[in-house]
């Protein structure tokens, strides 16, 4: 399912004309990428749910710029300190015959099912909850699933275990983090039965 949102071309530039554009319910951002940036502004109200989709963060957006569709990603977006504001976005067009590097979000999955926490009463610990993957944009996924299932208390899923699509790779500078590990809880139990009756 393609993602598209509105955007027209921003001629003001500056801060005052950005505070301008959000006062009147807009939002500035930036498309960069192969050519020249271009300064464009979108709907608020329409950015902001776009944003509560997990998928718009991670997807090939569908940009109908002045009535003509681009692709790309988005790459930054700025938020108000304390109110429920969009203050800016940026956006990167993609090319189908180039690398693109995303973050992508995790989906664990039944670990309520891992004989670490079924049977051994641990819980699941997620030290990542995403991914920089690098691939065609054509082939980018939404999110990447990790089945908890299998791991007993105290085991790790690694990124090298994930299961990625093809043509899919994560970038990790060389390293193998832990993306999920069942934690072993038998401190309280074990006190108890060492602790001397009084």
């Amino acid at each position: 399912m393609t993602i598209q949102f509105n955007a027209k071309t921003r001629e003001k530039q500056g801060s005052s004309a950005s505070r301008r554009l959000r006062r009147a319910g807009s939002v500035p951002a930036i498309v960069y990428g192969s050519g020249d940036p271009v300064q464009v502004e979108v709907d608020h109200n329409e950015i902001f749910h776009a944003l509560r989709n997990e998928a718009f963060h991670a997807s090939v957006l569908a940009m109908v710029l002045d009535g003509a569709t681009q692709s790309v990603i988005l790459k930054d977006t700025q938020w108000h300190p304390y109110k429920q504001q969009v203050l800016h976005l940026d956006f990167q067009r993609v090319d189908a015959t180039h690398l693109i590097h995303v973050k992508v979000p995790l989906h664990f999955v039944n670990g309520d099912l891992a004989p670490g926490v079924k049977l051994e009463g641990g819980m699941v610990s997620h030290p990542m909850t995403e991914v920089t993957v690098e691939c065609l944009p054509g082939v980018l996924p939404e999110f990447i699933e990790v089945d908890l299932k299998d791991l007993k208390s105290g085991a790790s899923v690694h990124v090298s275990g994930l299961k990625l699509p093809a043509g899919v790779k994560v970038l990790t500078h060389g390293e193998d983090p832990v993306v999920a590990t069942i934690l072993a809880i038998r401190g309280g139990d074990e006190a108890a039965e060492e602790t001397p009756a009084a």
